[in-house]
């Protein structure tokens, strides 16, 4: 996409327009070997290599963050409200136009992903893509035999229809649920069938990534281009 430098350094960096005009004045800017004297010189970003004093901007397309969420925070763009997942990621990626790939409720905790990247988000959240969630669910009843096989033949949930899920029992009241859709309180209206109360629910994996293990509640940072991969089940 063709930018103002200006604006592409200011979408990479933390620095302010304000900064990025002073240093282009200092004459310490190049876009492709050569000095930039104006704030408004435009280039692809897809192809233009930008130094500051001879270090070079590593230049991003997309944004790819993993948050390992906590309870009380809401699956919202809404930054003013101080409960928004976006507000947990880091000040250097807020200049970018975020959201989060999919929700997860305000109680539920675990795997997300937060990105700028509109295509990548359909991708993995389609229906037709039949990549798959996988939950770790505690509920207030024991797990019974009727529920596997009714969460295996696909439940009814009031007029809609469930595509069949897996449901692995853990221990007495725990158990892993793995389902390829996202209907609103999904898994707890699925339990409330059979009269089960969620206590806890935890997001453990999509597709064939498992929440890294050192990702503490709260924590975010950039995928990697393997853990990408895996979440769209290219590996």
């Amino acid at each position: 996409m063709i930018k103002r430098i200006d604006r592409i350094i200011s979408e990479q960096t933390n620095y302010s327009r304000k900064e990025i005009k002073k240093m282009i004045s200092m004459g310490i800017v190049y876009a492709n070997g050569k000095i930039i004297n104006k704030c408004d010189n435009k280039y692809d970003e897809d192809n233009v290599i930008i130094k500051i004093s001879n270090e070079e901007i590593e230049i991003k397309k997309h944004i790819y963050l993993i948050l390992n969420k906590p309870k009380g925070f809401v699956s919202t763009t809404d930054v003013v409200k101080e409960n928004s997942v976006l507000n947990l990621v880091p000040d250097k990626y807020r200049k970018r136009k975020l959201f989060p790939a999919g929700r997860l409720d305000k109680d539920t905790t675990g795997l997300m992903i937060i990105t700028d990247d509109g295509e990548f988000a359909h991708n993995i959240l389609a229906p037709n893509k039949h990549i798959e969630k996988g939950y770790e669910v505690t509920i207030d009843i024991p797990i019974s035999k009727k529920m596997i096989s009714d969460f295996k033949a696909g439940l009814v949930l009031k007029d809609e229809q469930c595509k069949p899920a897996i449901l692995t029992v853990k221990n007495k009241y725990l158990a892993e649920v793995r389902l390829t859709e996202g209907k609103y309180h999904q898994i707890k209206r699925m339990f409330g069938v059979f009269n089960a109360k969620v206590m806890n629910l935890n997001r453990i994996s999509m597709g064939n990534l498992v929440l890294p293990s050192d990702l503490k509640i709260g924590d975010v940072r950039e995928a990697t281009q393997s853990e990408l991969e895996k979440i769209q089940c290219k590996i």
